[in-house]
């Protein structure tokens, strides 16, 4: 009772809000109208792609354009939504503003060629990007850099999916494992929701995805779930979680690869941009390059096509993480998120037809759950499939993230992030540990085995 006639309490409350309004309200608008006007851009060179094959072919020089970019103009830039986060954790180290318009150029040409990428890295790091110049220009005091900077990545994930809540739980979740910022909760929602609201205000209409209503059974049924089903999809979300880890594992030792054996930068991309042409020419589909979300080419397998029953192969999973794998590796530029959609949505439609279970339900859980594996972020992806498919499978979308998180283990696509609580207690893994050392340690440790 004491603390409800505090009237200093809840003034101070007042000012913080209308203080966290002021700033965070241009800091997400810029990033919703940059979501906006990327994914404009990013539906045109797509459509272009499709009506000029050829593109294709130019994709190995399209590497060198983007290698010379950022080495003229980007300077750490390159090290894209890791800086982001290095920086979140270390706000004096600063995010330059260049980032926002590099990557966007960038991303928008490997996709223009064909190279398998998503949107989300690009959308994120325009957000921090932005939020970097917005506290420079504006000389914004340090207490208040991580909470812009967090606001930034909200508004940028939020805006470029259409999920304002997986937005702003997704900044607060991303930064360390088994750690949430709570500091940031009502700056990082405020942001996602400008920043959705500002990209639908520009006219962008994302993608619908429809899950048909599952009913319990009489015979397995239990309240709303229906508990064969759930069995079902645990065994599910442990594939999505061992998915997660080939994607992350794979990537990072291609990257590596690439780096020890190829010491010209501009020659990545190029080894890179000829296997990804002639994986679809040995494949003779071109269905696993781009965004793949959907194709206006019958009889290629998409993120749409993978709702239905025979809208995926039993490997297209596999093959669009080894596009992609390859794509970024070699030093093209774009997020990984889509493509985990296709990679997840795909699986789900395969695993649908092993355990006799609906394939669109599936698609839609392992739409989710191997992005939930593969960042770490199991709270953020079961808001983001509430967000996408309805609340009604909510119990099912947080038993296949949570357990796809599990199954992954500590590896990511960003190695930045940082260890805050191991997922299991018996290992020894050292606290604040980032996951890329986390790796390097694993690394030494297998090369001083004996053999």
């Amino acid at each position: 009772m004491k603390e409800f006639l505090n009237h200093r309490t809840h003034l101070d409350s007042l000012r913080q809000l209308g203080s966290w309004l002021l700033l965070v309200t241009p800091v997400a608008a810029l990033a919703g109208s940059a979501s906006a006007l990327f994914l404009w851009a990013l539906d045109r060179v797509t459509q272009l792609r499709f009506e000029q094959p050829w593109l294709l072919f130019l994709l190995p020089l399209a590497g060198p354009v983007i290698v010379w970019l950022y080495r003229a103009f980007g300077g750490n830039s390159e090290r894209g939504t890791n800086l982001l986060l290095d920086a979140i954790h270390e706000p004096s180290g600063g995010v330059p503003a260049r980032m926002a318009p590099l990557v966007l150029v960038t991303t928008l040409l490997t996709h223009l060629f064909g190279g398998s990428a998503g949107r989300e890295g690009t959308a994120i790091q325009m957000g921090g990007g932005l939020a970097g110049g917005f506290i420079d220009w504006f000389r914004i005091a340090e207490r208040h850099r991580r909470t812009l900077l967090l606001a930034g990545v909200a508004a940028g994930f939020g805006s470029v999916f259409g999920t304002p809540l997986a937005g702003a739980v997704f900044a607060m979740e991303v930064l360390a494992i088994g750690r949430m910022r709570y500091e940031a909760l009502v700056p990082c929602l405020l942001a996602g929701l400008v920043g959705d609201l500002t990209c639908s205000a520009w006219g962008i209409q994302h993608t619908r995805y429809h899950i048909a209503v599952v009913s319990a059974s009489a015979r397995f049924g239990f309240g709303h779930l229906d508990l064969l089903l759930l069995v079902k999809v645990l065994l599910a979300g442990l594939a999505f979680g061992l998915a997660s880890l080939l994607f992350s594992d794979l990537t990072h030792a291609l990257e590596t690869q690439f780096k020890a054996r190829i010491h010209r930068p501009w020659l990545r991309p190029v080894i890179g941009g000829v296997a990804v042409i002639a994986f679809a020419s040995a494949l003779g589909t071109r269905s696993y390059l781009g965004l793949g979300v959907g194709s206006p080419i019958v009889g290629d397998v998409s993120i749409l096509s993978c709702f239905h029953a025979d809208g995926a192969t039993t490997w297209s999973w596999l093959w669009k993480l080894l596009f992609t794998a390859v794509t970024l590796s070699s030093g093209f530029k774009g997020g990984e998120v889509t493509p985990l959609f296709f990679i997840g949505a795909a699986l789900g439609n395969a695993l649908s037809v092993l355990l006799g279970a609906p394939p669109d339900l599936f698609a839609g859980l392992g739409l989710v759950a191997v992005f939930a594996g593969a960042s770490n972020t199991p709270l953020a992806c079961t808001l983001m499939g509430i967000e996408l498919f309805g609340a009604e499978h909510a119990p099912y979308l947080a038993v296949a993230c949570f357990v796809a998180y599990l199954f992954s283990g500590h590896s990511g696509i960003y190695g930045s992030q940082r260890v805050a609580i191991p997922k299991v207690l018996e290992h020894d893994v050292t606290s604040e540990i980032t996951l890329t050392e986390l790796r390097q340690r694993s690394e030494e440790t297998q090369g001083a085995k004996p053999p």
